[in-house]
């Protein structure tokens, strides 16, 4: 533990070894995330109480030791990969839900995974509406951190559009709150926005309001296939035109068809082979269900060559598998994955499937792309075999083309990842130095010893050039 020695110390003597590990084991599973970009820390802190990552802070501030937050590590950008070292605080242990059923509200701490607040909100007839792939893993911390979202976000939103109030604590040590469990706060200025998609680094989250929806009476899923990307792609636009908001809408390209066909051991669709494919929820009372069911079926028949509706909630989860699996499937065409969450407006959907093919013939790669057609999020998988250099030259040089490519659409380097570690190279694609220079004031203003997340978004680390750990993670099917 070169340089952080007396600090490490001092915090075991402070908070106890129950709480800061130093074995290992502890530092070896706190070295990486998702993005499987390793860097070993010198003391991983898993506290009890909220009020003991004070403790921390103050003490990694005073002897300026690197701190790193997370939760499960579910991240694909690298953003929870301690860089400089120094000390994880891993938040699992802090994982408390309680649901105001009158209100409508769930209070929750940062280590309390997704699943279990939607199950504790459907329990009590509410609906926490975001759902990352990773939802039965990754935790609401995280979720704030980086603002995921998830299928759910064309019509409901993302977790900034859920979250009344944030607690926790400043670089410093001290202690915050960012509004008040109320549905109206106009006290001061709008710190809690500020720290939603901050990725850790200028504050840590304990504990959030989280705002409830009445969970929906009826849900109604159809799949349907189209000839190609660019006729799903203009059929999707169609549907919005027409009003028509499903509760999801996702799309898989025909490789990502082929990869869930894969995993899955059947066709999507008996008898149609090499086929695009949306999947579309509708949501809502009955008869808002029945009313709408009806549109979208006659829009199904005039643009779809095909098309099936579940019948009931076990053959929809059978449906809804398809998408599940077809990432994880992803490495039969490659042992490295770039996972690029764009985003892009939609009157850009034509452009950019005539980029991405495009794309796919120039640099000899596969692209598999997925994603949520309802607010433009696709996951764009640039697939390669990291031992062959050409490919990994082309990987690197398409992931850049395809970054420049979305700005000048008018869309998002990222969607719902973050920058992390993996996207620092097209930040200044995204932004002009006057806007990179305004975060950077913020960072400084709020942590001016830099202790919090260091090495992140701003410094340039090439994701495609760092050696990963050979490790299949129980959350790969993003």
């Amino acid at each position: 533990m070169p340089g952080f020695d007396a600090a490490t110390r001092e915090l075991m003597r402070r908070l106890g070894a129950d709480v800061v590990r130093t074995d290992v084991a502890s530092l070896d599973a706190a070295a990486y995330d998702s993005s499987k970009i390793p860097f070993r820390p010198e003391a991983v802190v898993k506290p009890r109480r909220e009020e003991q990552i004070g403790v921390v802070l103050a003490l990694a501030n005073r002897h300026r030791v690197p701190v790193t937050v997370r939760g499960r590590g579910t991240t694909l950008t690298g953003a929870a990969a301690p860089r400089r070292g120094g000390w994880v605080i891993d938040m699992l242990r802090l994982n408390r839900i309680r649901i105001d059923a009158e209100a409508g509200m769930a209070h929750v701490q940062a280590g309390a995974k997704i699943a279990p607040i939607q199950a504790a909100a459907e329990a009590a007839g509410w609906f926490y509406p975001p759902d990352p792939s990773s939802k039965a893993y990754c935790t609401i911390g995280g979720n704030v951190a980086c603002n995921a979202g998830g299928m759910h976000g064309g019509k409901y939103g993302v977790t900034r559009d859920f979250i009344i109030a944030l607690r926790g604590f400043l670089p410093t040590g001290e202690y915050v709150e960012w509004g008040t469990a109320t549905k109206k706060f106009a006290a001061g200025f709008n710190l809690r926005d500020l720290w939603i998609g901050s990725e850790g680094m200028l504050g840590v989250v304990t504990g959030a309001v989280l705002k409830l929806i009445p969970r929906p009476a009826a849900r109604w899923t159809l799949l349907t296939a189209f000839k190609d990307e660019t006729a799903a792609l203009a059929a999707a636009r169609t549907l919005f035109r027409a009003r028509v908001q499903p509760a999801i809408c996702e799309f898989l390209d025909r490789d990502s068809v082929h990869c869930a066909e894969s995993a899955t051991g059947r066709p999507v669709f008996a008898g149609q082979k090499d086929r695009a494919v949306i999947l579309l929820e509708l949501a809502g009372t009955a008869s808002e269900v029945r009313e709408v069911k009806t549109a979208v079926l006659a829009w199904a028949r005039r643009h779809a060559v095909a098309h099936r509706a579940a019948r009931d909630r076990a053959e929809a989860e059978e449906l809804w598998a398809v998408r599940r699996k077809c990432s994880g499937a992803m490495f039969e065409l490659g042992d490295s994955k770039l996972n690029e969450d764009i985003t892009i407006p939609m009157r850009s959907y034509a452009a950019f499937a005539t980029f991405l093919a495009g794309l796919k013939r120039s640099s000899g790669l596969a692209i598999p792309t997925f994603g949520h057609l309802a607010d433009g999020n696709l996951h764009v998988n640039i697939m390669y075999h990291r031992a062959d250099r050409a490919e990994s030259c082309a990987a690197e040089v398409a992931v850049d083309q395809l970054m420049r490519k979305v700005v000048a659409l008018g869309g998002a380097i990222s969607g719902e990842h973050g920058i992390g570690l993996a996207k620092t190279p097209f930040l200044r694609i995204q932004h002009s130095p006057a806007q990179v220079q305004a975060m950077q004031a913020v960072k400084k203003a709020l942590d001016p010893k830099g202790i919090l997340n260091p090495g992140k978004m701003f410094d340039i680390f090439h994701v495609w050039q760092h050696p990963r750990l050979a490790v299949k993670l129980p959350w790969d099917h993003k």
